[in-house]
C-alpha cells in the first residue's frame, strides 16, 4: 500500500500538470487506479495528442456548412462516406429544392447511362455495320437509278403546282440536308441542266451567320458563293423554342432552275410512268 489517497492524485494532475505515466512514477499506484482518482478531470494540454485526423475533421465540417454532401466530403478528403458522416452528422443538409430535384435528375440520368451504355454501344455498331453495308450495295447509281431517284425526290419535297395554280410550273427545291440538295443538282445536271446555272438562295434566321451558311453550303455543292442570291432573313422570335440552333445551323438551300417549265412536265412524266408501272406490277 502506498501513501497516497485521491486527493493528492488529483493534485499531481490539476497542479503539477502530470501525465498518467508521471503520476504512477511518483505514487507507485497502478494505471487503473489512477484513472478512478483522476474520472471527471480531464488531461492537461501538454499531454495531449493531436489526433492525425483533427485537421480532415474541420475541413469536412467547413465543407458541410458551405452545402457540400456527404459523398463529396469523402471524395475531396479521401476519407471514406461512413467516416465523413460521422464527422458532420451533426449538420444537416439543408438544399434548394429546385437544386434538389437537378441533383436527383442527374444521378438519374448517370445510373441509367451506366446501365445502357452496353447496350447502346452494341446498337451503334449494329447501325454502322449496317450502313456500311446498304452503302456499298448501292454503289454508283446509273442514269436511270439517278433519274428515277431524283424524280422521287422532287416530287415529295420539290415545290409543285398547286389546283389554284396549275400553270406555275417553276422547279424548286428547299431542304437544310445538303446529301438531299446534292442529289438534286446531280439529277437535274443528268436532265441537262448547269450547275452553274441554278439559282441559290439561303433561308436562315437573322440571329444565325448568314455570311458563314452561304460559303458553308458552296463547298458542299461545288459552286462559288459569289453566285448566290442575297439571303433571305427570318426573324427570330425570343418566344419561340428552336432547335436548330448552335454552330451547325446553317439554315435551308434553296434551289431553282431558270425556265424550268419544259423540266416540270418531264419530272411530272417520269412519276406518272413510275406510278403507272406500280399499277401495272401489281395485278
Amino acid at each position: 500500500m502506498t501513501g497516497f489517497d485521491a486527493t493528492e492524485v488529483r493534485r499531481l494532475r490539476t497542479e503539477e500538470q502530470l501525465s498518467v505515466r508521471e503520476i504512477r512514477a511518483r505514487t507507485g499506484l497502478g494505471r487503473n487506479r489512477i484513472y478512478e482518482m483522476l474520472r471527471g478531470i480531464p488531461a492537461p494540454d501538454r499531454v495531449r495528442r493531436p489526433r492525425a485526423k483533427d485537421d480532415l475533421r474541420a475541413q469536412a465540417v467547413a465543407l458541410r456548412s458551405s452545402g457540400h454532401p456527404v459523398p463529396e466530403i469523402a471524395r475531396q478528403l479521401g476519407v471514406s462516406r461512413s467516416t465523413a458522416y460521422l464527422w458532420v452528422r451533426h449538420l444537416p443538409l439543408e438544399r434548394d429544392p429546385e437544386e434538389e430535384r437537378q441533383r436527383r435528375r442527374a444521378h438519374s440520368k448517370l445510373m441509367t447511362d451506366a446501365q445502357w451504355n452496353e447496350h447502346r454501344r452494341a446498337r451503334d455498331a449494329a447501325r454502322a455495320a449496317t450502313v456500311d453495308a446498304a452503302a456499298a450495295w448501292v454503289k454508283n447509281l446509273r442514269y436511270r437509278d439517278l433519274v428515277l431517284v431524283g424524280a422521287a425526290l422532287y416530287w415529295a419535297e420539290g415545290s409543285k403546282a398547286k389546283p389554284w395554280r396549275p400553270h406555275d410550273c417553276r422547279v424548286r427545291f428547299v431542304n437544310s440536308d445538303p446529301v438531299l440538295v446534292t442529289l438534286f443538282i446531280e439529277f437535274v445536271e443528268a436532265l441537262g441542266e448547269r450547275r452553274e446555272a441554278l439559282r441559290y438562295r439561303v433561308a436562315i434566321h437573322e440571329s444565325a451567320d448568314a455570311a458563314e451558311a452561304v460559303g458553308w453550303w458552296a463547298d458542299q455543292i461545288g459552286v462559288s458563293a459569289e453566285v448566290f442570291q442575297p439571303s433571305t432573313m427570318k426573324r427570330h422570335r425570343p418566344t419561340t423554342v428552336r432547335r436548330n440552333t448552335g454552330e451547325s445551323y446553317r439554315g435551308c438551300l434553296s434551289v431553282e432552275v431558270p425556265r424550268s417549265r419544259r423540266l416540270y412536265w418531264k419530272i411530272e412524266g417520269i412519276m406518272k410512268g413510275m406510278a403507272d408501272g406500280v399499277r401495272t406490277a401489281g395485278r
